[in-house]
């Protein structure tokens, strides 16, 4: 069968084998340094890769909406405009302390209406500048007017500031990273006035898969979830079941509510299976029997080529969507290239993740409801 991407494939395999495997072997490495007893050592500083980094690891790792218009965002960094606000504070409650980072846009000053708000959870090894910076999130926020969080996960809870997923105790409600996030989050709404019908919530490899977790864990605090290179929920309950489901692919457990869910991944991930991307849909469409699939291919502003299959009811919005990037490896589609963990070439995930986003709230009913 003819294949209109294999010269695409071709290129992008020569380009980042040698890179992808040495990330791998660093993956590696760090899980068994994890895994090893030892005193607390400040870990060496390693040189930033030109190309993704390595992601989570073991260890080392339907009510109808209005349809809002997402325009093209800049490339702007993560410093603050006039009028805007680029806070750095922490936040503590008896599951634990973080310290954060909140965007806050010019627009919110005088605004009519409550702002939406994005919670973004960092890959493994990155900052929430530097997510901020290579994700252009907050640009975007400057752009349409929403708040965006991003908590940050510091080394003493994960020698590579990676959110622990795979670990039972940060895997439900009540307990754990799901809780202090959560606990985090509403301080934010109230604080800030958000509009709790429209929040959100994205991540990046360790940070996507932390997220799905937390969406499934706190429902009536999420309307919407994104996920970059992440694994499902369920894929993984150690540092060694992480690392074969990040190599080989994982199916997760089903999930027990409803999530419309947007799930990025490149064809090319060599330390999270593109396996995964697919079992991240497939866990949500559990719960969205019914819906009517479209299958569109593109090509991104950079020159990278994509599939996007959208999952909806006849032609209004999309509950569930999968993005396959070819020729991306792991990294977040779109992003700026000058911060880690990006992919410039491919299409915007930042933007169609916030179009995604904004047709989808929670209900008062839902957001009173609190399982578990």
């Amino acid at each position: 069968m003819y294949d209109p991407f294999k010269r695409a494939r071709t290129r992008a395999s020569k380009r980042i084998g040698r890179q992808a495997t040495s990330a791998f072997t660093g993956l590696v490495k760090a899980m068994q340094i994890a895994a090893t007893p030892a005193k607390p050592a400040k870990p060496a500083k390693a040189a930033k890769p030109k190309t993704a980094k390595p992601a989570p690891p073991a260890a080392a790792k339907p009510g109808a909406a209005a349809r809002p218009t997402v325009p093209a965002r800049s490339r702007a960094g993560s410093a603050a405009p006039r009028g805007a606000l680029f806070i750095k504070a922490s936040h503590q409650c008896e599951f634990g302390e973080r310290s954060f980072r909140l965007y806050v846009p010019a627009a919110a000053r005088g605004a009519s209406a409550p702002l939406p708000l994005l919670v973004m959870l960092h890959g493994c090894g990155q900052t929430p500048e530097d997510f901020a910076r290579g994700t252009g999130m907050n640009a975007l926020a400057e752009e349409i007017g929403f708040l965006v969080l991003y908590p940050a996960q510091p080394r003493r809870s994960q020698v590579n500031r990676c959110w622990n997923w795979y670990r039972p105790d940060d895997q439900a409600r009540g307990a754990g990273e799901p809780a202090l996030i959560a606990s985090l989050v509403r301080r934010i709404i109230d604080e800030q006035g958000a509009d709790p019908a429209r929040v959100y919530l994205a991540g990046l490899s360790a940070g996507a898969s932390a997220a799905l977790i937390l969406a499934q864990a706190y429902p009536d605090l999420f309307a919407a979830v994104g996920a970059h290179s992440g694994l499902p929920v369920g894929a993984a309950h150690n540092q060694a079941s992480a690392g074969i489901a990040m190599r080989h692919g994982a199916p997760g457990l089903r999930t027990a509510t409803p999530m419309p869910t947007i799930s990025f991944h490149g064809d090319a991930d060599t330390v999270v299976n593109p396996r995964n991307g697919r079992f991240v849909v497939s866990r949500a469409l559990e719960h969205y029997p019914g819906l009517s699939k479209t299958e569109k291919t593109g090509r991104g502003p950079g020159g990278r080529s994509y599939v996007r299959i959208s999952h909806r009811i006849g032609r209004g919005r999309s509950f569930v969507e999968h993005w396959l990037v070819l020729g991306t490896a792991h990294a977040w589609s779109g992003g700026t290239g000058s911060a880690s963990y990006c992919d410039p070439d491919g299409p915007d995930a930042s933007r169609e993740m916030l179009r995604f986003f904004l047709r989808h709230r929670t209900t008062a009913k839902r957001r009173a409801h609190r399982p578990g």
